[in-house]
């Protein structure tokens, strides 16, 4: 079945860096729709950034000019590149494949911002 497993979750001070990994099998993410979601305590999941099969990105405006999502077809990885990290980036972050009208969650990775 597809996996998707997520890693790089940290504790990073406030202004720091971070970059997960979702290393995805039995999808080729070249082909499928990729994103990166997190859910604070208490709050609904919501959408950090996708990426297309053709490499198109989309970013939530909270995080616009702090992360870069890419991949790297060959490895089947996502990643998300994250800057200026702000406390309020606290979360689990979750990968997310959708292909052929199915999506696909990856268990999350936890990144904690606090100094």
């Amino acid at each position: 079945q597809v996996q998707l497993v997520e890693s790089g979750g940290d504790l990073v001070q406030p202004g720091g860096s971070l970059r997960l990994s979702c290393a995805a099998s039995r999808i080729s993410v070249s082909l499928a729709t990729m994103g990166w979601y997190r859910q604070a305590p208490g709050k609904e999941r919501e959408l950090v950034a996708s990426i297309t099969g053709g490499a198109s990105t989309n970013y939530a405006d909270s995080v616009k000019g702090r992360f870069t999502i890419s991949k790297h077809d060959v490895k089947n990885t996502v990643y998300l590149q994250m800057n200026l990290l702000k406390p309020e980036d606290t979360a689990v972050y979750y990968c997310k494949a959708y292909y052929i009208g199915r999506n696909y969650w990856g268990q999350g990775t936890q990144v904690t911002v606090s100094s």
